[in-house]
């Protein structure tokens, strides 16, 4: 049976590539025993794929059961699955087969599967590779031949690294994958399902059909259509019924389509947007680490300068060279590459100027100013302690053998 066929039999309308690649892959995968996961979001028709697979199979002539994996409680999902023996949990009065037991030989659509407890999960994957289960309460293992197809609106490799659903599980329910596009991939199909959901509720409602007119027609097959094929019938629907006028124009319309303005600009647009604010972000968030790094500098050197009397001359030099050597390349370490690129003549340039003016500035004040604040702070220490130098030593944080040498050099008695 080709793709035309399948459409015509289950009531498929459209003709998106990605829609008819499904299809496609349904029609090839069905009479095989190979386990399918079909992705995609809400309302995009994926409770049909299992149909055609299971319709297109040789088990056609068994058991279909479709199975809502986010309606049942977590309490009795595994009884409703695998069943339970009489008195295995408070309410059990009788053994009760479960859906892998009854759809034996059959096909068992396990729609939005990513809700399925840990627990279950580990049971339902001993059933794909085994083909055993055990029935809540016993011992003893069934064995069943059920072809199982999985359904999903949730992203699975995320629900996979947040330990919300086993991988071991995924991929054996993955092994062949169909998703399903979104309706907003599928523009030139927009007004053929809108004129089949008129029709149908043309004939449900007895009375006429209505018409949309061509700004209302641009305008619906512009919509971000968030419920996919389900809202679409829904809007429908609701203008078959509400509306007295049979030609609804886009004035009309626009009243049904909720947040139309937002939803009409680019997905593509949002998303650049979005990368260009983080991207303006991170650089806004280095330059003040830079800035923050300057004044670092500064005020090391100020405190060099104010006091630590005991390190000579030479080795603040070396200090302050070596702290601007190691935060030049930091800064540089810094940035991206591509940004690095850009502006690194610039990055360059403007660190050199920056500590030839620093280390000009610091030369100078070295030679007008260190020299008399040390001389200063040991005559003061030297009153202080009435010329006792081991104690104004001590006070100053130097050796004594350091302040005979100070002493000696700056002339002081």
């Amino acid at each position: 049976m080709d793709v035309q066929q399948i459409k015509q039999r289950f009531g498929i309308i459209g003709n998106s590539p990605a829609l008819n690649r499904a299809l496609n892959v349904a029609n090839q995968v069905a009479p095989t025993d190979i386990s399918v996961l079909i992705t995609g979001e809400s309302g995009t028709g994926k409770e049909v794929m299992p149909k055609i697979i299971h319709q297109l199979s040789s088990r056609k002539h068994g058991s279909y059961i479709a199975v809502n994996c986010g309606a049942i409680p977590e309490g009795t999902i595994d009884s409703e699955l695998f069943g339970h023996e009489k008195g295995s949990f408070t309410g059990a009065h009788d053994q009760r087969k479960g859906y892998f037991e009854v759809a034996d030989k059959g096909t068992i659509f396990l729609d939005e599967v990513a809700e399925l407890p840990l627990p279950t999960q580990v049971r339902l994957l001993r059933v794909l590779e085994t083909g055993e289960f055990i029935r809540v309460g016993s011992s003893k293992p069934i064995k069943t031949d059920v072809r199982v197809v999985a359904a999903t609106n949730e992203n699975m490799l995320e629900a996979i690294q947040s330990g919300k659903f086993r991988e071991d599980l995924f991929y054996r329910l993955s092994t062949v994958p169909i998703s399903l596009p979104p309706l907003r991939n599928r523009k030139d199909d927009i007004h053929l399902i809108f004129r089949k959901f008129v029709v149908d509720f043309s004939e449900k409602y007895r009375m006429p059909a209505i018409k949309l007119t061509d700004d209302a027609v641009q305008m619906l097959e512009n919509y971000n259509w968030p419920g996919n094929i389900r809202q679409l019938k829904n809007i429908t629907e609701q203008i078959s019924v509400i509306e007295s006028e049979r030609t609804i124009t886009g004035e009309l319309l626009y009243n049904y389509l909720p947040d139309y303005s937002a939803s009409n600009l680019p997905v593509l647009a949002s998303k650049t947007k979005e990368d260009f604010s983080e991207r303006d972000l991170l650089y806004k968030v280095l330059f003040d680490m830079k800035k923050e790094l300057t004044e670092v500098k500064k005020l090391v050197v100020d405190i060099l300068q104010s006091g630590g009397s005991g390190i000579s001359s030479e080795d603040k030099n070396a200090f302050i060279q070596k702290l601007y050597q190691e935060s030049a390349v930091s800064e540089e370490s810094l940035l991206p590459k591509s940004f690095s690129v850009q502006k690194e003549h610039e990055s360059f340039n403007e660190t050199d100027n920056y500590h030839n003016d620093f280390q000009e500035h610091i030369e100078v004040e070295e030679s007008l100013s260190l020299e008399d604040r040390e001389k200063e702070l040991i005559h003061k220490a030297l009153e202080k302690h009435r010329g006792k130098r081991k104690y104004a030593a001590q006070d100053l944080g130097i050796s004594e053998r350091t302040l005979y040498r100070k002493i000696k050099e700056y002339g002081l008695k």
